[in-house]
């Protein structure tokens, strides 16, 4: 792939719910190998820009461009189910674990793509050494597990896609701190060791931003500031409106 050519791209792109706009010409890249943060405060458009990416909604103007192609467009848009097939994986706000399906089935689910058997059980057995507690939960159902463990599971299944770009809404929405931190965790070594492209949406800014290199602050659909994470990290506006401080 051209190192030129951003992995994921928005380009001026608008979505509209019927009268309502959702999203006003956004721009935001991801380069290969990137972990980049997309934050804001509860109706910001964070949510209508994975439903642009993905192709859950079809944008009013501008493009979403994946490696360079346009997937959607006023004009064209791809259907989401398959981008799976061209590496990209989203891990959605909620997590939709199935409840009746154990964990190893709810793992299972993310390769259905894939034929390789020997491929999917090294992946399966990876997936529990990054998640130990998956092991040990292996032949439980989803609807027992906690919400921590539940993300977990949604995150091991997104990876069992084995994807190249892993698009991830808000995973650490309803689950308690120790498992905040080993899912970011996991997101630097999913990042680093795999070189798989992240773009992060997150209502936690303080845990988006220290772990992505680049981020975006999206304001009434419309990107209000971007820069590196570090730099966000120590500005006072951000500070003030999405730290706490």
């Amino acid at each position: 792939m051209n190192a030129a050519v951003p992995h994921l791209e928005l380009q001026a792109v608008s979505l509209r719910y019927g009268e309502v706009r959702a999203l006003e010409a956004v721009s935001l890249r991801v380069e290969t190998g990137q972990i980049v943060a997309l934050i804001g405060a509860n109706g910001a458009g964070k949510s209508s820009s994975l439903r642009a990416i993905t192709g859950l909604r079809k944008v009013s103007a501008g493009e979403v461009r994946l490696q360079g192609r346009v997937i959607n467009s006023p004009q064209a848009q791809q259907p989401a189910h398959a981008l799976v097939r061209e590496g990209v994986a989203m891990v959605p706000e909620g997590r939709h674990v199935f409840p009746y399906m154990s964990v190893r089935d709810n793992l299972l689910m993310g390769a259905y793509t894939r034929t390789d058997k020997a491929g999917i059980a090294a992946d399966l057995e990876r997936v529990c050494e990054r998640f130990p507690r998956l092991k040990e939960r292996y032949r439980q159902q989803g609807s027992s597990l906690s919400g921590g463990e539940q993300q977990m599971v949604a995150i091991g299944r997104a990876l069992m896609a084995r994807p190249r770009l892993l698009l991830l809404d808000e995973p650490s929405l309803g689950i308690a701190p120790q498992y905040i931190r080993q899912i970011a965790r996991t997101i630097l070594q999913i990042n680093r060791e795999d070189g798989v492209s992240v773009l992060l949406v997150e209502q936690n800014s303080r845990i988006a931003l220290t772990i992505s290199q680049y981020a975006y602050v999206l304001a009434n659909g419309a990107v209000e500031l971007e820069g590196r994470s570090a730099d966000l990290l120590h500005d006072p506006h951000i500070q003030r409106i999405y730290l706490g401080a």
